[in-house]
């Protein structure tokens, strides 16, 4: 799967948990909450965080959804890199104010 849809998906996720722990009363329950969304905009920037393993698998992923098409492994290879930086991308976007 796209690393950048992941760590997006984990990014509206922690949003949601924040808006919904800012609209409850009891502070306890709040602060759990709040603890899960950090929790998750740090597990979407280690996933975002590329490495040489992770874009060789998603290149790898990539290059089986085509068909496993030959003699277009520095295409795939540029994609997975391409969508690593996305994904990082939109870890810095957020800041810390998600979470």
């Amino acid at each position: 799967m796209d690393p950048k849809q992941i760590v997006n998906s984990l990014i509206l996720k922690a949003k949601k948990y924040r808006d919904f722990a800012l609209s409850i009363g009891d502070v306890e329950t709040a602060r759990r909450i709040l603890a899960l969304t950090h929790e998750l905009i740090q597990r979407a920037r280690a996933l975002a965080r590329p490495d040489e393993a992770l874009i060789r698998k998603r290149a790898r992923e990539i290059w089986e959804e085509n068909g496993r098409a030959a003699g277009r492994d520095e295409e795939f290879w540029f994609q997975a890199e391409r969508e690593f930086r996305e994904a990082e991308k939109l870890t810095k976007e957020i800041g810390d104010d998600a979470g």
